[in-house]
């Protein structure tokens, strides 16, 4: 637990402007206990706090929002359950068309990926730079997710996304808060 709070508290310290806890099983005391302490790392930061696929969860911890994929509880009851102020995302993977449908049903932000191969998730679909382009014409943030880092992140965020979702590039490196420095000042470049 330690670690998780050193290491968020290091990638918000470092420019993260948003954290989305994602733990798809376990105990549900130790993920509640783990979120709210993520949740009150991204308050102290000004940060906002998102959980991955669990209504529930996001409930209990007061989180900002929730992100949803496909599979996952439908947008519209997320939305009745969490109000008009949470933040929804919704997964779009390589799918323009599920993009629309995300849209239309009120998804605040549209993600997708994998943008580039991911060790996070290597059987990913392909969404490359052209489909996040082409989503710009949806009028909602893009999020970009996938094999993100700062080596190519300048790319993504040139295609038009407005988010970069990424694991290894800043909790895999050495040094968290350079790691997130180093992208978050790409969002800040001309």
């Amino acid at each position: 637990m330690n670690r998780l709070r050193e290491a968020v508290g290091a990638a918000l310290a470092g420019g993260a402007r948003w954290v989305q806890y994602r733990d798809k099983g376990g105990d549900p005391a130790r993920r509640l206990h783990e979120a709210l302490a993520v949740k009150a790392a991204c308050r102290a930061h000004g940060a906002g706090f998102i959980i991955n696929d669990d209504l529930e969860l996001a409930v209990a911890s007061g989180a900002d929002g929730l992100h949803v994929g496909a599979q996952d509880i439908p947008l519209s009851a997320a939305r009745a359950r969490l109000g008009p102020q949470a933040i929804i995302g919704a997964s779009c993977y390589n799918r323009l068309a599920l993009a629309r449908e995300a849209a239309a049903a009120g998804a605040d932000y549209l993600a997708f990926g994998s943008v580039y191969p991911s060790q996070t998730k290597p059987a990913a679909v392909s969404a490359g730079l052209a489909l996040i382009r082409e989503a710009r014409s949806l009028g909602r943030p893009i999020c970009a997710i996938g094999g993100i880092g700062v080596d190519n992140a300048a790319a993504v965020i040139a295609a038009g996304a407005d988010l970069v979702a990424v694991v290894s590039a800043v909790f895999g490196a050495a040094d968290v808060r350079g790691a997130a420095q180093r992208l978050a000042a790409l969002f800040a470049a001309p």
